[in-house]
C-alpha cells in the first residue's frame, strides 16, 4: 500500500478496480435476471448497503473505496435488473424458457 503511495499509483489502481468492478456486474446482472427475474433486486439492496458500510469503517482508502465503488455499483444493478427485463422482453437477450414473464400473454 505505502508502495502505490509513494509512487502515486493509488489513483490509477482505483480507477482500474472500478473499471473491472463495473465490468463485472454486467454479466451478473444478465445472469441474475436470466435465473431469478427482477426478484433479485433485493439482494443488491442488501449488498449494496453492506459494502457502503462497510467502506465507512475501513481505514484504508484503497479498500474503503473499492468497497464503496462495490456497494454503489450493487445498488445500480437494481435499476439495471429491471431495465435487463426490458431488454429481454425487445428480445436483445435471451428469454429462460423455464420461466415466465410478466409481459407474456396470458
Amino acid at each position: 500500500m505505502e508502495f502505490l503511495s509513494d509512487n502515486n499509483l493509488l489513483g490509477l489502481v482505483i480507477g482500474l478496480s472500478t473499471f473491472l468492478i463495473i465490468g463485472l456486474f454486467h454479466p451478473i446482472v444478465i445472469k441474475g435476471e436470466y435465473y431469478f427475474g427482477t426478484r433479485c433486486w433485493w439482494v443488491f439492496l442488501v449488498l449494496g448497503i453492506a459494502f457502503i458500510a462497510l467502506s465507512v469503517f475501513v481505514e484504508s482508502v484503497l479498500w474503503s473505496a473499492l468497497l464503496g465503488v462495490t456497494g454503489f455499483s450493487c445498488l445500480w444493478s437494481i435499476l439495471e435488473v429491471f431495465e435487463q427485463q426490458e431488454r429481454v422482453r425487445k428480445g436483445w437477450f435471451p428469454r429462460n424458457p423455464k420461466r415466465r414473464y410478466p409481459f407474456d400473454e396470458k
